[in-house]
């Protein structure tokens, strides 16, 4: 009777689903602090997108070659808490996140805006005031676009 080979740990499942759980954690402990990832969370969606592929291999390989790898059951649970896991952030991020009020002392669109002063680029304070009353280029200005980015600086 020829000894049946000890099966190999499969790897990759555990790394897809502990990178999901770290794409997850990640966002708001970490990338949630940098403008670049905080506004969309891309870097989070590449770590979800290589979970799924990690996991996809370790299925593929549980289930074509389980003679020498395990996860047959493993996998696919693994697989489902991942697929939780990725639902539960895409809900936060797309849906939850939109639905956030708005600020009841802003001013709605073309409101008049208060006048303020903030430092330009070159550190000097400008005011708003200043910027329709200067004449550019021999003429006034008729008028200044304001930009508001979302988020906290």
């Amino acid at each position: 009777m020829t000894p049946v080979a000890e099966r190999r740990w499969n790897w990759l499942l555990w790394a897809g689903f502990l990178l999901s759980v770290l794409a997850f954690f990640s966002y708001f402990f970490f990338f949630v602090q940098f403008p670049l990832t905080r506004n969309f969370p891309w870097v989070n969606l590449l770590l979800f997108a290589f979970a799924a592929g990690f996991l996809a291999v370790g299925i593929r390989r549980a289930f074509r070659r389980s003679e020498l790898y395990r996860g047959k059951a493993l996998g696919p649970i693994l697989a489902g808490l991942t697929v939780l896991i990725f639902g539960a952030f895409a809900f936060l991020m797309f849906i939850v996140a939109r639905q956030l009020p708005s600020s009841a002392g802003a001013p709605r669109a073309g409101a008049k805006a208060p006048d303020f002063t903030l430092m330009d680029t070159g550190s000097k304070p400008v005011s708003l005031t200043e910027l329709l009353t200067a004449p550019v280029h021999g003429a006034a200005p008729k008028g200044v676009m304001l930009v508001f980015y979302r988020g906290y600086w």
